[in-house]
């Protein structure tokens, strides 16, 4: 689960690659799958929810690894959300 995975996506038609531990790769394919889209199309939603909220989106990976966090931490409590996911993301 420690191993990095590099993996390409598109966000905003331009293909960049994001390198993180297998671990959290399968915590994005989770939140993905709770949303009913792809992991290619989360991690483009939370690209464009971080551009909107900072103009400099910094370390995305790092970013995408908070967002896995809380997440879990989320889950963990068994927190019934009204809202998606995406009310865990961006925080400044």
């Amino acid at each position: 689960m420690y191993e990095s995975r590099t993996r390409s996506v598109r966000i905003f038609g331009v293909v960049t690659t994001i390198r993180m531990e297998n671990a959290f790769w399968n915590v994005l394919q989770e939140m993905a799958e709770s949303e009913k889209v792809t992991t290619n199309q989360l991690i483009s939603t939370l690209y464009e929810e971080l551009v909107q909220c900072r103009e400099d989106t910094g370390n995305f990976a790092s970013f995408l690894r908070v967002c896995c966090l809380r997440y879990l931490n989320v889950r963990e409590r068994g927190e019934a959300s009204s809202q998606p996911p995406a009310s865990l993301r961006v925080v400044k």
